[in-house]
């Protein structure tokens, strides 16, 4: 599929609500409400022990709460409890009872799944993404990046805005989850774009157009990917994803070890030590799952949209020449610049060749109907020891493969 184009994606249309948190399917007249409860003087319910949301989050902390009763017919985003008769726009998932923004009740959201091996970086650029997406690249493209529970506000600030970005500690390998049990990251990333009709002179008859993409973020150790008594869950998650995000380190490509600037020769990857961990075999154990739960024939490539991104670009030397599309800084335009992406593509399938990785790119090619390559950098500069680099944290292009899944969902333009 040409990078210049832009398709109705298959299954991305869908009638059904997928949970960001369960990844249960869910009929929009399914999804129940939770009372506001008692809140001042205004009566309300009390709070109960809410045991589908215990059982989701393996604890009763924090799981007393208003009840939760079924959706009344032809409700839309509001209904009265019938117990206090109080309104409230609050609503779960039937299933584990977590909440369910009302901007993703009306338009459903596209599930975002990031994978990588070990070494990829993918804590780093976890933090950086969701950055950025706050701020700059939030600013540029009038979008929200909201978190859709107290959850994943807690977890982010501690475990990655905290330690990177305001304390410049580099984060940790993450542990796997059979000892480490975690939940997603989950926000609602919303989009408000005017309709052709707003902008004209009849703008009063207009209606604004509210494009919404759940990013639902796994950081997932290595090994998870290969025990299978963890996998489940991860393939719960990747199943459920509309668009898959590979993070590649090219430390971990045996070829690229001398492309290496010198003073990054000390950063090369452990691929001697954990051969598993090849990007390659990484995106294979995913790509055979995903052809399982699609139920592919043999020479069917999966629909999924899928970017592949090398980080740490800024550990390559000589091999990038100052020329390279992965030099030019995007425009900030607000739009996806098809003729740059198509540049940065090319040099990132031509650098995987000369570093004898082109299997990689040969096998995307024949296992997905479309995929883009990309080049980033979270951190923009090599780290001093465990600390980020002198200049602090300057990300390079790390908001590229999101904003080329916008534009394939339709939410973001290009020029």
């Amino acid at each position: 599929m040409s990078l210049a184009s832009r398709v109705s994606l298959p299954g991305l249309a869908r009638q059904e609500i997928t949970c960001p948190y369960c990844f249960a399917e869910i009929a929009p007249q399914r999804i129940p409400f939770r009372c506001r409860g008692q809140v001042g003087r205004r009566q309300g319910c009390a709070p109960v022990l809410d045991r589908e949301l215990a059982e989701y989050t393996g604890s009763t902390a924090g799981a007393s709460l208003p009840p939760v009763f079924a959706a009344p017919p032809r409700s839309g985003g509001r209904a009265d409890c019938p117990d206090c008769a109080q309104p409230t726009h609050n609503r779960v998932c039937p299933e584990c009872h977590n909440p369910l923004p009302t901007a993703y009740c009306d338009s459903p959201g596209r599930i975002v799944a990031l994978v990588g091996a070990k070494n990829a970086g993918k804590s780093t650029y976890i933090a950086v993404l969701l950055h950025e997406l706050m701020n700059r690249v939030g600013t540029e493209l009038d979008t929200s990046l909201v978190a859709c529970d107290d959850r994943t506000i807690e977890r982010y600030k501690r475990d990655f805005a905290r330690p990177l970005l305001e304390e410049r500690r580099l984060l940790p390998t993450t542990a796997s989850a059979a000892t480490a049990p975690r939940e997603p990251l989950v926000y609602l990333l919303t989009r408000t774009r005017p309709s052709k009709l707003a902008r004209t002179p009849l703008a009063g008859m207009g209606r604004a157009k509210h494009d919404a993409l759940a990013l639902v973020l796994f950081d997932t150790a290595g090994e998870d990917l290969r025990s299978r008594e963890v996998r489940d869950l991860h393939l719960r998650y990747l199943e459920a994803a509309d668009a898959i995000i590979f993070l590649v380190d090219p430390l971990e490509l045996p070829g690229a070890h001398n492309a290496l600037a010198d003073e990054a020769q000390p950063r090369e990857g452990t691929l001697g030590e954990d051969p598993d961990s090849e990007p390659i075999n990484i995106i294979a154990r995913v790509t055979e799952a995903l052809r399982l739960r699609h139920g592919l024939r043999p020479g069917e490539r999966l629909p999924v949209p899928v970017a592949v991104a090398l980080t740490k670009i800024d550990a390559l030397g000589p091999a990038v020449s100052r020329q390279s599309a992965l030099h030019r800084s995007r425009s900030g335009s607000g739009v996806l610049d098809l003729d740059d992406r198509s540049a940065v593509n090319e040099q990132v399938r031509a650098l995987l060749h000369d570093w004898n990785a082109g299997q990689l790119d040969l096998f995307l090619s024949q296992q997905y109907a479309d995929y883009a390559l990309f080049g980033l950098s979270a951190l923009g500069s090599m780290p001093e020891g465990d600390r980020v680099g002198a200049g602090g944290v300057r990300p390079y292009r790390a908001e590229d493969p999101l904003l080329w899944l916008l534009y394939r969902f339709g939410m973001l333009d290009g020029d």
